[in-house]
């Protein structure tokens, strides 16, 4: 799994559709840490669903409470989703509601959950890890981006995530052809470690196996860029240089973080059809 965001985002899915009980959300959401704070990042939200506001309340119930509330306070229409998985990145903020605390917080993260209808009010929860052993979560209200339909499905997604791990290959050996620093392990090593850490969390049971693949791929992907950046030259490399060691590497990212919502989307998707 790559984040606590997509972990909230799927188990909460399958729990709305009755696949999952809270127990079991919450024992999937400790994996991440064993202490969740929650708290609102406005008025709003704290009048709206009881939450502390300034400051944080331990435990993940009142985030559940918070997540059933607005996912069933409007009906979605056709092809639009209640829970959605945003992983922002600097110019790639789609799904974000513009000019935002909400939006600032995702982009500062990394990701985010939109629980809510398109055009309807909702809330954006953003983690933010505070330590080994503290996740903490803001609650914001806000307006639900319009929905923009998925014009790519899981088997496009499969496919691209077979060429992209090619391609984040061919990168790291770009990248390992020039002087570098000496790195703390062997890349492949410290590449295994990576996926294996990503694979300790769970899924839920009524995810496909398709959605499974894509997601296990985009993390071996990223695994991969992860480590290739940190087999970057000793020296500080020329402007020229590292834009083309950027140009290199941020379709691959973009594939991944595209590869991860679609994923996680359909897999939301069929669990609330199937309710």
């Amino acid at each position: 799994m790559c984040s606590s965001s997509a972990s909230l985002a799927l188990w909460a899915g399958s729990w709305l559709a009755g696949s999952s009980s809270p127990d079991d959300v919450i024992d999937a959401m400790s994996e991440w840490a064993p202490m969740h704070l929650v708290g609102a990042g406005d008025v709003d939200a704290a009048d709206d669903f009881g939450l502390q506001y300034p400051g944080y309340a331990e435990g993940i119930a009142g985030l559940l409470h918070a997540i059933r509330a607005a996912a069933t306070a409007s009906t979605p229409t056709a092809g639009d989703d209640r829970i959605k998985l945003v992983l922002p990145a600097p110019g790639a903020v789609s799904g974000l509601p513009a000019n935002t605390d909400f939006s600032r917080a995702a982009l500062n993260t990394g990701q985010a959950v939109v629980i809510g209808t398109s055009g309807n009010s909702g809330i954006g929860l953003v983690p933010v890890v505070e330590g080994p052993d503290v996740l903490r979560w803001t609650v914001y209200s806000i307006v639900v981006p319009e929905h923009g339909h998925r014009d790519r499905g899981l088997g496009e997604a499969e496919y691209e995530m077979r060429e992209a791990v090619r391609g984040a290959a061919d990168a790291l050996a770009r990248m390992q052809s020039l002087p570098t620093r000496t790195l703390d392990a062997d890349p492949r090593t410290r590449i295994a470690e990576l996926i294996a850490d990503a694979a300790r969390h769970r899924y839920p049971a009524d995810m496909s196996d398709r959605a499974f693949r894509v997601l296990e791929s985009a993390d071996r992907v990223a695994a991969i860029l992860t480590v290739a950046a940190g087999s970057a030259p000793s020296e500080a490399p020329t402007a020229s240089a590292a834009a083309a060691r950027e140009e290199l590497v941020r379709p691959l990212w973009a594939a991944v973080r595209t590869a991860r919502t679609i994923a996680v989307a359909t897999s939301i998707e069929a669990a609330m059809h199937s309710a």
